[in-house]
């Protein structure tokens, strides 16, 4: 039987996103002798863990860098696009706290590097921003709306910017969620199912009859907690903003959602609590649009449940990380199921109040 339309879009958009092939860890000693060679850089590596890329800390006499050396199968005009983007922000807004792209000796901000295979990596070089990330601190709704005016900034300088490759396929972009249904078959419990398929409801019937007509721009695509450094003790929250790796044009609105997305549940007697902080905070900066705001926590419960979908998907793929993978994303389904319980109408009518309050 051949695969449905559907099937064939939902693996290509995997495959586009790194998400279905692994690969042979880089080695430090190759890595380092890049650093000398093309960037003047010595000092000791140490490997950290991350969703694809190759990662590393260089720790040298003159500082910190976090070296990044890219999977095979991301295309290099996609990691050209993440590092075009921080170095726009860099340049048109330095005063934003984005993390910064170290140049080469000669003057380039990556060096392509081709391996027995073939297939060309890309090998970038960064600032190392020093902090505690926003997941683990214990933010007010003050601070969390901090975070969300950080984003409103982020989002209002990258407006007029544009790259060749800023419609690349993304599967954490939300607007292709609804092609990615399949993923529930990945899913064992009939509950997390059930859940799944009200929110692919929701998402259906509310967000894609106006998928063409929302606004869009290049956004962050992944303003998580864990790409959030802050400092609790400083006047400035946000202290470092890090990881572009999901940057895409997308609709604008999905670029609040992702944290917003990821603070549901955090107070379970009031699961959107957290979240609305943040949208109000992002607000002030970036207003969304009225006929878009009733759109903005479906998004967010799209994209949760994607998470837990994904998450799932690939715990099954490589067995040997279930572990890792499921325990990062134990609490989604039990936030999808709590947000779900509140009125989505009473969320728009909070969301509203608070745009109407900084508009």
């Amino acid at each position: 039987m051949n695969a449905s339309p559907a099937t064939n879009h939902a693996q290509r958009l995997l495959e586009e996103s790194g998400l279905t092939s692994s690969h042979e860890p880089i080695g430090e000693m190759l890595v380092s002798i890049f650093l000398e060679e093309r960037y003047r850089l010595d000092g000791r590596l140490e490997g950290l863990a991350t969703e694809k890329d190759d990662t590393f800390r260089l720790s040298t006499d003159s500082g910190n860098y976090l070296v990044k050396v890219s999977p095979p199968d991301e295309a290099e005009a996609v990691v050209a696009l993440q590092t075009a983007a921080m170095r726009y922000l860099e340049t048109t807004a330095p005063h934003l706290p984005v993390q910064r792209v170290k140049l080469t000796a000669g003057g380039d901000d990556h060096v392509t590097i081709r391996l027995n295979d073939g297939r060309p990596r890309v090998l970038r070089v960064f600032d190392f921003v020093e902090g505690q990330v926003l997941a683990d601190a214990n933010p007010d709704a003050g601070r969390l709306a901090e975070a969300g005016e950080m984003l409103g900034l982020i989002d209002v300088a990258l407006r007029p910017f544009t790259h060749p490759a800023d419609r690349r396929g993304l599967a954490w972009d939300i607007r292709h969620f609804h092609q990615l249904t399949e993923l529930v078959e990945h899913t064992a419990s009939p509950e997390h199912r059930q859940l799944a398929q009200s929110v692919f409801r929701l998402f259906g019937d509310n967000v894609v009859p106006r998928l063409s007509d929302l606004e869009t721009q290049v956004i962050h695509g992944d303003f998580s907690p864990y790409n959030i450094v802050v400092d609790p003790k400083s006047d400035h929250f946000v202290t470092g903003v890090i990881d572009f790796g999901d940057t895409v044009r997308s609709a604008v609105i999905f670029d609040p959602a992702v944290p917003m997305a990821n603070l549901l549940g955090r107070t379970p007697d009031q699961p959107w609590r957290d979240a609305c902080a943040f949208a109000a905070g992002y607000q002030r900066q970036r207003p969304v649009q009225a006929p878009e705001l009733p759109l903005l926590p479906v998004a967010a419960l799209a994209r949760l449940t994607l998470r837990a979908l994904i998450t799932n998907w690939r715990a099954e793929r490589a067995p040997e990380r279930r572990e890792y993978l499921l325990g990062h994303a134990k609490d989604d389904w039990i936030n999808v199921e709590r947000s779900l319980a509140v009125s989505l109408d009473d969320v728009v009518a909070h969301l509203g109040e608070a745009r109407h309050g900084h508009s």
